[in-house]
């Protein structure tokens, strides 16, 4: 499978394949072995089945994804609901819908691609290059083999390939793009005015009979869990990179190959004036070559280009290509100080003074050192990993009865927890995993206390864990609790008084009453720009009616209380730069391709054989 890649060592950056490729989010050999469908499959698509394995794993892998991007104190356990367990197999069931299609269709995959792809990989790399031992042994240090690895690639993309296709014949017309964006960007005036529910709290009563009945009606909430406090060894890339000091020569050869990426090219600072007419532009320059320190003064007062005008006109610091090309030409010719004959281009005419210039240079080795060594020793701290993951998995699981032995072959660590729950939380740290977790408080571990299998919590992370201490799950007497109970009760019910007052006074302003209210400094909202106005008043405020204003609306703050919301006037739309313009365009491109894909989907759907196994889906 490596020849081709050792042949040829051209690296591409293929972002679809990247997210997929490093955590190792396969299927699984179902994905490309599929049975004709079996009664314990999830679900079937033309005959072809689903399985509850490949179902579990992929949705361990979003919990996964979920505490990478929010961090470990996130309860992912909150996808494993009907909801999300429909929207998951769902999102499979278009995943084999497209597949098959696309065997159909003869979309392939060629080897040179297929082979650059894997090329690409960082995980594969050493030294910057692809070293296919590196590779072998991170693909063995997760208990997958080649084959498995090229199957899913290939499959994966074949998928990416068909869908880029029907994407991309999307077509987003102008009038649409500037609609869309319109609408995510129309501002409105607000002010806020709270009526607290702190106050309510002295007439929030709540009787002893009502406590005892919420306490009966919520035992699940008043539950101690079941608990451990464990003592586990990590091994990660990380820890084995800094057993492994970067050497000055290893800097050093890391620095040469690398010399052309730490050259900065030219750099200039310029201020401008933007105008609209040359005989505008003329008088300017006229002006500013007899007192060029008015340039500040005159950009304020006469420039359109409002984003640089409340500065004087300066632009700050630019490089070439940053700029359009008739500036860019005029900026780089021009010398320090000097007012330049005006230049135009789409936005208008432009007055130049360029105000600095930074020589192209080279950063010094000084000058990346950390930021080199850092990667040096990332990437020794994955291949040691890549070499050591299968022997600390069996040596975890050989000698069972103590993580000692791992901890000192591996120069590592024993450390301990505190009581940590079945449910993923940030006290847990790496023990946060649901695998893993799983594995502590299952009942062999609990009672035998015997090491955890090696468990990956992260790319390049593995975690071995045993118990050291248990407590059952308990339930909390009502007696304990009682006052917690009704703090809680008499909060509701003074959010409850409050609400009902704000709603008197909604009712009071919307018929041009005075309800004797204190405002907050008005703010700029929108759709694209919230400033933590919740989504629910956000919409009532855009759909207020802007030929009657002010206009008011209101919404409940949960315990804090109800809001009302004053809509004062409309606002211009701020001015947005070119770049925000292709910035616009791409996105509703790309909402465009998306719904374009979701049609094509659909189709193929209403032609399939779609059977989805609700009794096994449930199952955990």
């Amino acid at each position: 499978m490596f020849g081709f890649v050792q042949k040829n060592k051209r690296l591409i950056q293929i972002a679809f394949v990247l997210l997929i490729v490093p955590p190792f989010a396969f299927f699984g050999m179902e994905s490309y072995t599929r049975s004709a469908g079996s009664k314990d499959d999830v679900a079937s698509v033309d005959g072809s089945g689903i399985s509850q394995r490949e179902f579990a794993e992929e949705l361990r892998q979003q919990q996964d994804r979920l505490r990478a991007a929010f961090g470990a104190g996130i309860d992912a356990s909150a996808l494993d609901t009907p909801e999300a367990r429909g929207a998951l197999i769902d999102s499979l069931v278009r995943q084999q819908l497209v597949y098959q299609e696309a065997v159909r269709s003869h979309v392939g995959v060629s080897k040179e691609m297929f082979d650059e792809v894997v090329a690409s990989v960082p995980a594969f790399q050493r030294d910057g290059n692809f070293d296919a031992e590196t590779a072998k042994a991170m693909l063995r240090a997760r208990g997958i083999s080649e084959e498995q690895f090229a199957a899913t690639l290939r499959r994966d993309l074949t998928i990416g390939q068909l869908t880029g296709v029907v994407g991309s014949t999307a077509i987003s017309s102008q009038a649409v793009t500037e609609r869309l964006v319109g609408l995510q960007e129309q501002r409105r005036e607000v002010a806020e005015a709270l009526i607290a529910s702190q106050p309510y709290l002295a007439q929030a009563k709540v009787p002893e009979a009502q406590v005892k009945a919420y306490y009966d009606a919520n035992p699940a909430e008043f539950r101690i869990p079941e608990r451990v406090r464990t003592e586990y060894v990590v091994l990660s890339g990380e820890a084995l990179g800094r057993q492994d000091p970067v050497t000055e020569a290893e800097l050093k050869a890391a620095y040469d190959a690398r010399a052309s990426q730490y050259k900065v090219e030219e750099q200039r600072r310029a201020s401008h004036i933007l105008v609209k007419t040359k005989e505008e532009a003329d008088k300017l320059v006229a002006d500013l070559r007899k007192s060029p320190g008015r340039f500040a003064d005159l950009a304020k007062k006469h420039s359109q280009d409002p984003g640089s005008a409340e500065k004087g006109g300066d632009l700050g610091l630019f490089g070439r290509g940053m700029m359009v090309p008739a500036f860019e030409e005029a900026a780089f010719r021009q010398k320090e100080g000097e007012i330049g004959n005006p230049v135009q281009s789409d936005f208008g005419w432009h007055v130049i003074r360029v105000t600095g210039v930074q020589a192209a240079k080279t950063r010094g080795l000084q000058e990346v050192r950390a930021d080199l060594a850092a990667e040096i020793s990332k990437q020794k701290g994955v291949r040691r990993f890549a070499e050591a993951a299968e022997a600390f998995s069996n040596m975890v699981y050989e000698q069972a009865d103590s993580l000692k032995p791992a901890a000192e072959r591996f120069k590592l660590p024993v450390q301990t927890s505190g009581w940590i729950t079945r449910t993923p939380s940030a006290e847990a740290g790496v023990l946060a995993n649901a695998k893993l977790l799983g594995a502590l408080f299952a009942a062999d571990s609990v009672k035998t206390r015997r090491n955890t299998d090696a468990v990956e919590v992260a790319p390049n992370v593995l975690v071995a864990a045993r118990v050291l201490e248990h407590q059952p799950a308990a339930q909390k007497k009502f007696e304990d609790v009682r006052g917690e109970i009704e703090q809680a009760l008499r909060r509701a019910e003074a959010a409850k008084l409050a609400q009902r007052e704000g709603e008197a006074k909604l009712a009071t302003l919307r018929k041009g009453g005075d309800a004797g209210l204190k405002w907050g400094a008005p703010k700029a909202v929108s759709r694209r720009s919230p400033q933590g106005v919740p989504s629910t008043a956000l919409r009532q405020i855009q759909a207020a009616d802007a030929t009657k204003l002010p206009a008011y609306v209101g919404a409940e703050r949960g315990e804090e209380g109800y809001m009302i919301y004053r809509v004062n006037r409309l606002l211009e739309p701020e001015p947005k730069p070119e770049a925000q313009k292709v910035t616009d365009a791409a996105r509703a491109a790309q909402q465009a391709g998306t719904e374009q894909l979701d049609a094509y989907v659909a189709s193929l759907r209403a032609r399939a054989r779609v059977e989805v196994n609700k009794a096994n889906l449930e199952k955990k």
